[in-house]
């Protein structure tokens, strides 16, 4: 069993949602970085997205762009992205890993390359968020061959004929976007939430993460009634920039409080 087989398997037992919490690679600075990766489990963080630094990430809202911009300035790149993935593995840590990025990096990085590196380094899922399911099928094959899933992603404007195309070759879990907009935005009421998982788990059996918009403990809670995992990132961004790192893990804690029984 893979590390985020596990790790699913783990919260089906205990019977709750788990909690993804999304930061940038090297923001503020690459040592924070790492002690907030090693932070991260032990504050209840039970997969881990690590965003892979991009000039224009046309996904995310000024929160998360800002996060961005900050890496970039310090130097991060996808190279220094994958030796702190690396880090945080040798220092023992098995929580899932997701890379999260944009098409352009991957790309010049060179496909095949990117995916023996990623591997090597300990990732364990990867979401291009801007690559159509149209032109993924060589990404794919690439990252099936290496081990890691390749992510798919659906929306509340997927039409039915859509999702059951996006999911059809989908591996790991499927990542859920609540609302039509960039991170951070407000969040939908429960009943919008609830409906649009419920359609969407009539096209798959694989767990469900979903994300853009929760902000708080409540909020967490209350998608994790629906969703098996339930991802922050601009909130924990936030925090992060405002209190540092222990600022940030003391935010995780919160969310994976309200996660827990």
């Amino acid at each position: 069993m893979t590390r985020l087989d596990h790790t699913l398997m783990a919260l089906r037992q205990a019977g709750r949602s788990g909690l993804v919490t999304y930061f940038a690679a090297g923001d503020p600075d690459p040592a924070a970085c790492l002690a907030l990766l090693r932070g991260l489990p032990a504050a209840g963080a039970d997969v881990i997205e690590l965003g892979m630094p991009f000039s224009d990430p046309v996904a995310d809202g000024p929160v998360l762009q800002q996060a961005n911009a900050r890496a970039l300035a310090g130097g991060q790149t996808l190279k220094r992205t994958l030796a702190l993935l690396r880090e945080f593995r040798d220092s023992g840590w098995e929580t899932p890993v997701v890379l999260m990025g944009y098409l352009n990096p991957l790309l010049r990085y060179g496909v095949e390359a990117f995916m023996a590196d990623a591997a090597a380094a300990g990732a364990d899922c990867l979401i291009v968020i801007d690559l159509p399911i149209e032109h993924a099928d060589d990404i794919g094959r690439a990252a099936r061959a290496r081990g890691i899933h390749l992510i798919r992603m659906s929306a509340p404007t997927s039409e039915d004929a859509r999702l059951a195309e996006v999911l059809r070759d989908a591996s790991g879990f499927v990542y859920h976007i609540m609302l039509a907009g960039t991170t951070g935005a407000s969040l939908p009421d429960e009943h919008r939430i609830a409906r649009d998982l419920e359609r969407l788990r009539a096209h798959t059996r694989l767990p469900v993460a979903a994300g853009f918009g929760v902000r708080s403990p409540e909020e967490a809670r209350r998608v994790g009634r629906h969703a098996d995992l339930v991802v922050v990132g601009s909130r924990l961004a936030e925090a992060l920039a405002e209190r540092g790192v222990a600022g940030a893990l003391d935010e995780v804690r919160g969310l994976a409080a309200a996660l827990r029984p």
